[in-house]
């Protein structure tokens, strides 16, 4: 993953790529991993950083969706339980079980919440992790010692899946790599080019760190780009109608004292019609997701007052100690992007079910979705592309194929609120290009997401490192 060889290798290039893939989050790297092993040639660029929107910005959860069984979508749950499964097999080092608990406050919540999460183990069938069963009172308080006991009946216990994203989306990438795709970040397409026939036929994209303009010749091109993919829609077909509605989840992280143990408390029913959770994660705790309506993606990443509001009173209604805003370390949104063509006045009604589109030029688009779906996405849309591109009908191979992680060594904390040491910061700038200190501390390591104050007495250090690595280099 070393930016400098792979633009070379680009600029180099006279044969047409097979693939040319817009967009580095979930599932356009995952088109890339997915191409890559199949053995196409194949160009993701992204034109931030991997990761930087929406993938970086779940409640990292890897779960078919408790609520959606609820809206009755049982083929988007059947079809993420099956995905959960093969996430945990091919990458145990970033995903693992993780234990949820429905606080009960009477015997039918007990009996409701009880039937609904024995439905939702029935649908994993062999990607079960483990049977939902009812809890007793002090079971209860054993598991969630923190929880409001006032009324407590008991709770419902169920498994599921959790995971640090953008660590596992980097992995994606480096094993695409190694694999032969030639990944860029900060490469951003201004146009799609087209063949005497209409046909889309290529990209041009700007190097955003020299202002280098590139032209790529390719036989066809998958538009990954999440929220952000009607533009490049209009791109091939000015008169393409959108297809996105953007919803903003909002997240804020805690102390690890609100919420002591290793079970994650899943409050099933909210004023804006979601479940919230509170979840240990990276020894903290995080609190999500709300969703909100916004006119704009660029408008994903704001976290408003009235969120954290909403947040902290939800939360605080079943947290012991009520947690207030001067207890909250981090904050932060991402925007989703929901298939729906005449808009919806609540985006939490809006299915998370994908969808793929081909349009008349040629241009393969996956939307829509969520981040554990992201490799049957992926598989769609490659598949899609070798009719479009006349590929060879190469299998996915995908459903087994290992995701590599990183092996960490033993450091000295560069601080003492967080675990990350110098050869983390190493690591990220020669082998998962890492371009500033916003990727190191907010995409390769997860600083900023767990303790912003931290992250920016971080950042002077981070960027001595990062100037001392490239004098070598």
């Amino acid at each position: 993953m070393d930016r400098s060889k792979i633009l070379a290798r680009v600029r180099e290039r006279t044969q047409l790529w097979d693939i040319v893939i817009i967009g580095g989050g979930a599932t356009g790297v995952g088109c890339a991993l997915d191409a890559a092993s199949r053995g196409f040639d194949v160009l993701l660029l992204e034109q931030h950083d991997f990761g930087k929107g929406t993938s970086s910005r779940s409640t990292k959860l890897v779960h078919g969706g408790v609520r959606y069984l609820r809206q009755g979508n049982i083929s988007l749950v059947r079809e993420a339980l099956r995905e959960r499964g093969i996430l945990l097999k091919n990458a145990p080092h970033v995903v693992h079980k993780q234990d949820f608990i429905v606080p009960c406050y009477s015997l039918w919540q007990k009996l409701f919440y009880g039937v609904g999460l024995k439905i939702y183990d029935l649908l994993a069938r062999k990607y079960s992790l483990g049977r939902s069963r009812i809890l007793s009172r002090a079971e209860t308080l054993q598991m969630l010692p923190n929880v409001i006991k006032y009324g407590l009946s008991g709770g419902v216990l169920y498994t599921d899946g959790q995971f640090d994203d953008t660590r596992l989306l980097i992995d994606m990438a480096v094993t695409a790599s190694e694999h032969g795709a030639a990944l860029l970040n900060y490469a951003a397409v201004r146009s799609l080019t087209k063949d005497a026939d209409g046909k889309v036929n290529g990209v041009q994209f700007d190097d955003v760190l020299t202002g280098e303009k590139i032209a790529v010749n390719a036989k066809s091109v998958i538009n990954a780009t999440g929220a952000y993919c009607d533009p490049i829609r209009k791109m091939s077909d000015p008169s393409a109608q959108p297809v996105i509605t953007f919803a903003r989840g909002s997240h804020i992280v805690l102390d690890a004292r609100f919420l002591p143990g290793n079970a994650a408390l899943m409050i099933p029913k909210t004023s804006d019609g979601r479940v919230l959770f509170c979840i240990p994660w990276l020894g903290h705790v995080l609190v999500g997701t709300t969703d909100v309506p916004c006119e704009t993606a660029a408008l994903g990443d704001v976290v408003s007052e009235a969120e954290i509001d909403f947040l902290l009173e939800t939360a605080g209604a079943y947290l012991s100690e009520q947690p207030t805003r001067v207890d909250i370390l981090s904050r932060f949104a991402g925007v989703r992007p929901l298939i729906s063509r005449g808009g919806a006045a609540n985006t939490a009604k809006l299915s998370r079910s994908h969808e793929l589109f081909v349009d008349g030029a040629g241009l393969v688009t996956i939307t829509g979705g969520k981040w554990t779906t992201y490799r049957r996405m992926a598989e769609e849309a490659v598949d899609a592309v070798t009719k479009v591109g006349g590929l060879s009908a190469e299998k996915c191979i995908t459903e087994t194929l290992p995701i590599k992680g990183p092996i960490r060594t033993a450091g000295e904390r560069l601080h003492p609120d967080l675990p990350y040491t110098r050869e983390d910061v190493v690591r990220a700038v020669r082998d998962e290009m890492a371009m500033c200190h916003e990727d190191v501390l907010s995409r390769r390591t997860r600083a900023r997401f767990v303790n912003e104050r931290a992250a920016i007495e971080l950042v002077p250090m981070v960027e001595e490192i990062m100037a001392e690595i490239r004098s070598k280099t």
